[in-house]
């Protein structure tokens, strides 16, 4: 099995917009090949909050985004990604980004940034009794051995190293239907100190698992036959900064599901239990039945 030396190497390749000479803060971004064609979520996430990122200049950092995925985007054509800014402050910037393909929407997204200030500062513990990433296997431990190109592309070709806690669900259901989830995440190779590119890998990282809690609570899977499953929009606050490249935990579950559709929500921490940030993602999930 042959292992990419570097596989955040790509990723960091189309998170590298090009700027419209001929249009202020526009941006063009291409993306990455997907098993069934259609761009990945959190690849646009985090190219329209680096999109917003360029048009801020005195180094203010992203604490909130509020996004919506409005169609199905086209793994083979660029990307264009429009920023209106919306007001800068004295202390907050935010702007709105839409993403765009054959002129039209695929997601809109406003983000607010902030300038480094002191202030009241208190956060949640993470939870005890959780094992540590080496204590958990891999999702190329699952997949590796799996010749099939889904298998391929989260474990060979995947920029991060996912661990689930109780285990995944990625070839059969849970063996208890609980909407609680623990997993540990890493990038696989060594990334820039850049705090605006780490938190765009974060929401990039997190769409992935945000909708997990939700097949577990069912007692279903990624294979359930007949599982049509989507995101609908993302939310996320940045409550510290973050490095993508040091194991992550995120703390998961779903509060309610009804309408087709179901909520996730996440707290990330630190190795160390520092909370870094909270994530919360709503989604069509819908079963034959």
């Amino acid at each position: 099995m042959t292992i990419e030396p570097d596989p955040t190497a790509p990723v960091l390749d189309i998170l590298r917009l090009e700027e419209d000479p001929g249009t202020p803060d526009q941006f063009t971004g291409r993306s990455l090949p997907q098993p069934s064609g259609r761009v990945f979520g959190g690849q646009v996430l985090a190219q329209a909050l680096l999109a917003a990122g360029r048009t801020i200049t005195d180094g203010r950092l992203p604490h909130s985004l509020h996004g919506y995925f409005l169609r199905a985007g086209d793994a083979r054509e660029p990307i264009t990604f429009a920023v209106e800014r919306l007001r800068d402050g004295r202390s907050f910037s935010a702007r709105r980004t839409h993403a765009l393909q054959g002129g039209e929407a695929i997601l809109s997204m406003i983000t607010s940034f902030q300038e480094q200030q002191p202030g009241l500062d208190y956060a949640d513990p993470m939870p005890d009794g959780i094992p540590g990433p080496d204590e958990v296997p891999s999702a190329l431990d699952v997949l590796g051995g799996i010749d099939h190109p889904v298998a391929k592309f989260w474990t060979q070709e995947a920029a991060f190293d996912v661990r689930h806690v109780d285990g995944s669900i990625y070839l059969g259901p849970p063996a208890e239907a609980t909407g609680r989830q623990a997993v540990w995440f890493r990038s696989r190779g060594p990334l820039p100190d850049d705090q605006l590119l780490h938190r765009a890998l974060l929401a990039y990282a997190c769409d992935q698992v945000m909708l997990e809690p939700i097949l577990r609570r069912a007692g279903r899977s990624w294979v359930t036959r007949g599982l049509s499953i989507a995101s609908l929009d993302h939310a996320m606050w940045w409550h510290r900064d973050v490095r993508v490249d040091d194991w992550l935990l995120y703390v998961q579950s779903t509060p309610s599901a009804q309408g087709g559709r179901g909520l996730g929500a996440a707290r990330v921490f630190t190795q160390d239990g520092v909370l870094v940030a909270s994530v919360a993602q709503e989604g069509m999930v819908r079963f034959p039945d």
